[in-house]
């Protein structure tokens, strides 16, 4: 029909009770805050010459349009 279909693992299999079909705009009803910044530490306890350097940056993100996603909740038979 015209719609991309993908298969997210983390979706609930098709069961009694699950939601396991999201439906919906998923641009404009999702939103992913991403900060700009990167923090590099570096191990000071590293078996020298090598040193090892652990990187971190913060992701996430929420529902802002619940009405622009539905979930297809499946009944029991």
């Amino acid at each position: 029909m015209g719609y991309p279909v993908l298969i997210a693992e983390d979706m609930p299999d098709v069961a009694a009770d699950a939601m396991a079909i999201a439906f919906g705009d998923f641009a404009n009803g999702y939103t992913i805050a991403e900060r700009p910044d990167v923090r590099v530490l570096r191990d000071p306890f590293s078996a020298k010459p090598h040193v090892l350097f652990y990187a971190t940056k913060r992701v996430g993100g929420a529902v802002s349009d619940f009405n622009a996603i539905k979930l297809l909740k499946f009944g029991t038979a």
